[in-house]
Order: C-alpha cells, then sequence, then structure tokens
C-alpha cells in the first residue's frame, strides 16, 4: 500500500472518529449515542469490501490518535509481514481455496468449506472454519467475482419548485363499495424542492388509469413538472404514459429496481400518512376518506414547516412561481389513447365494438385514432402526423338511403311509400288477444 493510499484511509478513518475527538468533554451518554449510531450507519470504506464498522475498531482508532497526540499518521493502517497470507492456512491448502472458489465463483463460502473437505483438500491439522475462507478470500480479492464501484447515494434536492416531482403507490385502508369492503390505494405526487403535494387522492386500484387521473389533476392544479420520477411498476412504463410525458416536455425518469433510496421524500411522506392522518380517520366511505385527506394536506401537511426544508411547503413551492410552467389549455387532449386502424374500403373503422366512418381519401390507409374512455363517441383521426377531424358513427339505417354513383358521387335517397302504415308486431297483438280472451 503506497502512500497516497494510507493519508487517504487515514483521512477516512478520522472522519469517523472526528465527532468523539471533538466532543471529550460530552457525557458518556452523548459519547454511547455517537458510538452506536457510527456502528449502524453504512460506510463506503476506502480500499475494502466492509460497509460497517465496529465498535472495538473505532475505540482501538480513537485511542491511537490520542496517544500520538493528535497526529493524523497514527491513524495510517499497519502493515503485516504476513500480508496476503492467511495464517491459519498453509500454502497448499490456499491454493486450493483459491482453485475452487475461481472454479465457483458465485458460491457461498459454506459451499466452498464444504466442497473443500469432500474433495479431501484439507490437511489434518488445518482448521477450515468458515472465519478463516471469509479472511482468506477478503486478502486476496476473491469474495465478489467483480465488486465495482459502489452505488452513489449522496441525498440531493431540486433546486426550483416544479424540477422534479416524485410519485409512487401506497396501500390504504379498506372502504366499503357496494355493501363489500375493498381496498384503497393512495396514488401521491410530491414536489422534490418544496415537499408539497400536486395531488394525492386514494383510489380503488393503483392501475394505469387511477394515476393518469390523478397526474392530470396534479398538472391542472400545479403546473408541469420538468422531470417525473416514478417506481419500475408496470403501470409506469406503460407506453401510453411515455406518449402523455413526452408529448408535455416531462422527462419520465423510473428509479434503479431494488434501491429505493431515491424515493425517499415521498416514502417519508407516506410514513406521514400512516402515523399522523390515518389513525384519525373512522370512516369506511371513499368519499370521506379523500374529503378528510384533503381538508388534512391543505390546512396541516402544507402549512407545516418541514423539518428538512424550514420552511412550509406551500410558501416553499409559491415562492419561485415565476418559473413554474403552466398545464396547457388542451391538457386533456395529451391523456387521450392511441390505436393504429386500417380504413376498410367502405370508409369503416371498428373501434372498441363501435363502428365509425372516415373520409373517402383514407380508404384503404392505416390511421391513428385518438379517443377518451369516458367519450368514446369522440375519435380523432390522423394520417401522415395530420388530423382529419373527428369520426362519424356509423348509422346503418341512414347509410341504406344513400345512393352511391361513381359518376356524381354520393346522394340521398328518399324512402319510398313514406306515407305507408308500417304494419308489425302481429304476434304481439294475436297473444295479447288470446290472453284477453281467456
Amino acid at each position: 500500500m503506497n502512500e497516497e493510499q494510507k493519508k487517504e484511509i487515514a483521512v477516512f478513518r478520522f472522519g469517523v472518529i472526528h465527532e468523539l475527538v471533538n466532543g471529550i468533554n460530552s457525557t458518556r451518554g452523548e459519547q454511547e449515542r455517537i458510538l452506536q449510531h457510527l456502528c449502524e450507519k453504512e460506510w463506503n470504506i476506502p480500499h475494502s469490501l466492509k460497509s460497517h464498522l465496529k465498535r472495538s475498531t473505532i475505540l482501538r482508532w480513537l485511542r491511537r490518535y490520542k496517544e500520538s497526540n493528535n497526529k493524523l499518521t497514527a491513524l495510517y493502517p499497519v502493515d503485516r509481514s504476513d500480508r496476503g497470507q492467511s495464517r491459519s492456512l498453509d500454502e497448499e491448502t490456499g491454493l486450493s481455496l483459491i482453485r475452487l472458489r475461481q472454479e465457483m465463483p458465485k458460491a457461498p463460502v459454506p459451499t466452498l468449506v464444504a466442497d473443500m473437505e469432500k474433495r479431501k483438500l484439507v490437511p489434518p491439522g488445518i482448521d477450515l472454519s468458515l472465519t478463516t475462507v471469509y479472511r482468506f478470500l477478503h486478502a486476496h480479492d476473491l469474495m465478489r467475482p467483480n465488486p465495482g464501484p459502489a452505488p452513489d447515494r449522496r441525498k440531493f434536492e431540486a433546486e426550483l419548485p416544479n424540477d422534479i416531482w416524485q410519485s409512487d403507490a401506497m396501500h390504504g385502508p379498506q372502504v366499503e363499495i357496494d355493501g363489500r369492503m375493498k381496498k384503497s390505494y393512495l396514488l401521491a405526487f410530491i414536489d422534490d424542492h418544496s415537499r408539497l403535494l400536486p395531488h394525492a387522492q386514494f383510489y380503488l386500484s393503483e392501475g394505469l388509469d387511477p394515476f393518469l387521473n390523478a397526474l392530470e389533476q396534479a398538472l391542472l392544479k400545479r403546473g408541469l413538472p420538468r422531470k417525473l420520477y416514478l417506481d419500475n411498476g408496470a403501470a409506469f412504463r406503460s407506453k401510453h404514459l411515455m406518449h402523455v410525458t413526452a408529448s408535455l416536455g416531462i422527462a419520465l425518469i423510473h428509479a434503479v429496481p431494488y434501491q429505493p433510496q431515491g424515493k425517499g421524500k415521498i416514502e417519508r411522506f407516506f410514513r406521514t400518512v400512516r402515523t399522523q392522518f390515518l389513525p384519525g380517520f373512522k370512516s369506511k366511505s371513499l368519499t370521506d376518506l379523500n374529503e378528510a385527506f384533503d381538508l388534512w394536506v391543505n390546512d396541516v401537511y402544507h402549512q407545516r414547516t418541514h423539518s428538512a426544508t424550514g420552511e412550509t411547503p406551500f410558501k416553499r413551492f409559491t415562492t419561485r412561481m415565476e418559473c413554474l410552467r403552466q398545464a396547457p389549455k388542451d391538457l386533456q387532449d395529451h391523456f387521450r389513447k392511441q390505436v393504429r386502424r386500417m380504413v376498410a374500403k367502405d370508409r369503416t373503422v371498428v373501434l372498441n365494438g363501435k363502428l365509425f366512418e372516415a373520409p373517402v381519401n383514407l380508404i384503404s390507409k392505416q390511421v391513428l385514432l385518438l379517443y377518451h374512455d369516458n367519450r368514446p363517441e369522440q375519435v380523432e383521426v390522423f394520417h401522415d402526423n395530420l388530423s382529419f377531424g373527428f369520426l362519424s358513427l356509423v348509422n346503418l339505417y341512414i347509410n341504406a338511403r344513400v345512393k352511391r354513383d361513381k359518376s356524381r358521387g354520393t346522394a340521398w335517397e328518399p324512402l319510398q311509400n313514406t306515407t305507408q302504415k308500417y304494419d308489425s308486431g302481429k304476434l304481439w297483438e294475436i297473444t295479447h288477444k288470446e290472453n284477453k280472451n281467456e
């Protein structure tokens, strides 16, 4: 180990013990609290695969530093004369263990020890304990095939409101729907800079449709964020959501799988909901739940000073409103679903079981249809990125009156004998008379 590496390790060790050094006049209870915190903390230890420190190790560094009259060199690592060699393993056993590790790079240590004994590679008198093998593999950098750099998990905060929104779903309480109890889900958005909630609401599902509904309401109330930070759920990775955000100029970012640290702000808000709001709510109605929650968010959470920012979420968000982007007037159009269809030779297009009629010049062409689920009759048709207006629902009875002529185009053909009474329902009349005679 060269001088620069030793200095790096010494600086790290001083960074660990500096609170104990500078707090020498503090009470014993305070020192014990600091020690416990240092032992529980996850560290990025230079030139080591370990991530936690033992109490005895920290106290040893502290003692050496004080005995040297506070010299940094006292925290330099001490070189061993047998560095790289195990004190419990002979050379032949060590070489056998290295070869076996190369054959089984991902095998756990107990499996390696059992395999060494099974192959009779452990000479008599050698204690091949798990601790010895762990120490030996660490010394030869064989614990992980490709350790790679430690993940960067530094805390961050957006510089301005609406720079970044975090969003996620939380399992809520049971609510009564049509006489049956169903689970509710809280879908929430939180502004990374101010901790204000653009929108939060309980739904009966955490799927795509409720999430899009919550997102649309959040955009209407608080404007457009520059980035939207989401989990890796199926709803959050849908192509529809990707198109919605892209069309609005919002960057969609997904968290790294199995690393929930990036969603810390929304997770902490959910913890606040569980501990401060839900215990006081007693009703089983979804409407009552959302009304009470909305009141709590606006009158309590948004008006209370946040411990991380020192300001209320509402004040911190509204201080820099000049940088906010308003939602466009046609915001709803950005949330329409999209499907591709081929226009048939009779100008018809089928969508969700309904028959629509397209313009004549789109016959036999592939078109893009945009529509809302709650307004299925309003379907806009696009071809080559140009809008051809809204489709019309096909009326088969009116189409029966349309006279088609290739030379003159399309014309209306009036119904014949329109004054003649339409004779129908004879079967019903006969049945009715028979029942009356009886």
